[in-house]
């Protein structure tokens, strides 16, 4: 599998992108003029093609046949207030794990301060974001599909370690010619509480939590050259960190479910293994919540004519919801080709593999994805991928496991 990757690699190495964005530009006050609402949509669908195995006869695995996949969408709203300032809500109006609708989340952007004339020349360099927002650690979240919003991901499918959640709190971001450094603070949690309960029936007992104990850090540092007019590269280190928390949810926050449906189900025989809602992140590996976590990405993005080349390493230590050490370590590698006149149309492969240095044996999941797309407008896109995953010493599925097969994947967004 290495030496493929290897030679795709080495196939697009010779040859010389629409844009690609990380963090949302600085609001222009003079951009505004009234109050404004923008008004938008993601919608996504996926005819799944997939076959897995798991060779312990005694985790016998559902069939898998063949059929569209449910239809997910978003709805977004974003209003300018007043000059440099930005309110943003985001609703899921379907998705694997909640198919009715439900608020994702929400924020404000600021990046003026029209009623503090003094800030101006701070506020050139300095944005405020505040609210329900996901943690700005690492870039690749800028990468990956979004329930319904899919364009922006080269490949159907997004990490195996799927950093994503929507937490609140308060992220304050310094730029400046390509330099980037943020700072901030979340709940940490997708649900959050001050205290829970143990114990059942009469012997419940009330546990107290002090807020500041259950507050994740954040922080980001990054550089981002434009070397040339063909080539840029940006380089980025960031980090969480949360030292105690009752369900920590950086590595399990994503609420709609990953893009492949029902892969490595066992059979349940009550027909629960067929609800697309139960396991709704499969395909998905990682330390789950957590009570306590350290984490720190870094990325690196490379991009040279039609040429990208972005990569992922992350370590994840910490303990489990049954506070069980863990030591996750994720490796990610990409290379995207685009092409045509405006770029509508991209070739790319992926290899991505987590291991977690805490099991033993130590368990390992690895995963190689080929991906072709075309946009036929800036707004509609396909894609096709063919998607290659195996799982190593994973006693439930015994000694070879895995799945494999075809995505193909249709969405539209404005």
């Amino acid at each position: 599998m290495k030496n493929t990757i290897l030679l795709f690699l080495a196939f697009f190495a010779y040859v010389t992108v629409q844009a690609q964005t990380f963090e949302e530009p600085k609001l222009e006050p003079s951009d505004f003029e009234k109050v404004k609402v923008n008004i938008g949509a993601d919608f996504a669908i996926q005819y799944q093609s997939l076959s897995h195995e798991a060779s312990n006869s005694s985790w016998a695995l559902i069939e898998l046949g063949s059929n569209l996949n449910l239809p997910t969408a978003n709805f977004n709203i974003n209003t300018l207030l007043a000059p440099g300032i930005k309110v943003n809500l985001e609703t899921y109006l379907s998705s694997r794990h909640h198919n009715e609708t439900w608020v994702k989340g929400g924020y404000l952007l600021i990046d003026h301060l029209p009623f503090l004339p003094a800030a101006d020349k701070l506020m050139q360099y300095l944005t405020i974001k505040a609210g329900v927002m996901n943690p700005n650690v690492g870039d690749q979240h800028f990468r990956r599909s979004d329930n319904g919003s899919i364009l922006k991901n080269a490949f159907v499918g997004n990490y195996i370690l799927d950093d994503f959640t929507t937490n609140t709190g308060v992220e304050i971001m310094f730029r400046n010619k390509g330099l980037l450094l943020m700072g901030g603070i979340n709940n940490g949690t997708l649900k959050p509480a001050l205290g829970t309960t143990t114990g059942t029936g009469e012997n419940k007992t009330y546990i107290e939590r002090n807020l500041t104990d259950e507050l994740a850090y954040v922080w980001k540092a990054s550089i981002d050259k434009q070397v040339s007019q063909l080539f840029r590269v940006r380089a980025t280190l960031a980090g969480s960190h949360q030292g105690e928390t009752l369900s920590g949810s950086l590595h399990s926050g994503d609420r709609t479910g990953s893009r492949y449906y029902l892969v490595m189900n066992r059979q349940a025989g009550d027909g629960s293994e067929f609800d697309i809602t139960k396991n709704f992140t499969s395909g998905n590996w990682g330390p789950g919540s957590f009570t306590k976590d350290n984490t720190i990405v870094g990325n690196i993005f490379m991009q040279y004519g039609g040429l990208e080349i972005f990569g992922t390493l992350q370590n994840s230590k910490g303990l489990n919801m049954a506070k069980a050490d863990y030591d996750f370590n994720q490796l990610a590698i990409e290379a995207i080709y685009r092409f045509g006149q405006t770029d509508q149309f991209h070739v790319g492969s992926r290899y991505n593999t987590v291991n977690n240095k805490k099991s033993q044996p130590e368990m390992q999941v690895n995963r190689i994805q080929f991906a072709a797309g075309w946009f036929m407008t800036d707004n509609v896109g396909i894609k096709l991928e063919y998607v290659d995953q195996n799982y190593e010493n994973f006693a439930n599925y015994g000694d070879k496991a895995g799945f494999k097969g075809m995505m193909l994947e249709a969405g539209i967004s404005f």
